[in-house]
């Protein structure tokens, strides 16, 4: 698929077809696109803990959702075949930026290990549409991040970036969010040429 295309296409989907399983050579090719995200220092602080079977994806939803009744959104979004959770280590950019070729770096502008982890999710997302695949992004309560970890084998020092929720698409279910109605803000708002306001 041409890769405007791609970029066009992609939107966060939220309800699958669970007797769809996804392909293990899509799988292969999301996450190996992840790992080609930028790396700041190449410090390569991202990990992935990947979900396929029936009861390693009960195992996360529970941990993550509780108690919680599975209607609207959860249910929908408990049929996804294909959870790809996505952990950062600020600890590995420490260590990287403490090494004698970028210590003189200093501080952080920006934590780095999230960025970085962002990135690997939007290849994991773009290469879901290239593959005809419908994915979203979502976060972890965070009143449930310890219960994920445990339930993950997670080891401590690694936080969640979020989960990629990957399926065949099942658009008959999969209204379209409400604020996708606010639209998106004009070119002439977020690009500054030269400096801000102009």
């Amino acid at each position: 698929m041409d890769f405007q295309q791609v970029v066009r296409r992609r939107r966060m989907v939220r309800a699958y077809r669970p007797e769809r399983r996804v392909p293990p050579e899509a799988r292969d090719r999301l996450l190996r696109n992840a790992l080609r995200a930028p790396s700041a220092g190449f410090s390569q602080g991202a990990a992935y803990v990947v979900l396929e079977d029936d009861a390693d994806r009960e195992r996360f939803w529970a941990a993550t959702s509780g108690s919680r009744p599975a209607d609207g959104w959860l249910a929908r979004m408990r049929q996804a075949p294909l959870l790809i959770t996505c952990w950062c280590s600020e600890q590995a950019y420490r260590e990287r930026y403490a090494e004698r070729d970028k210590a003189a770096a200093g501080s952080f502008s920006a934590p780095f290990w999230y960025v970085d982890g962002g990135m690997g999710v939007l290849l994991i997302l773009q290469t879901a549409v290239d593959e005809g695949l419908g994915a979203c992004f979502f976060g972890v309560p965070p009143d449930r991040v310890a219960a994920v970890r445990t339930a993950l084998g997670v080891p401590p020092g690694w936080q969640p970036v979020g989960v990629v929720s990957v399926g065949h698409p099942d658009p008959g279910r999969d209204p379209r969010s409400p604020s996708v109605g606010r639209g998106r803000r004009p070119a002439h708002e977020v690009i500054h040429m030269g400096q801000w306001g102009s």
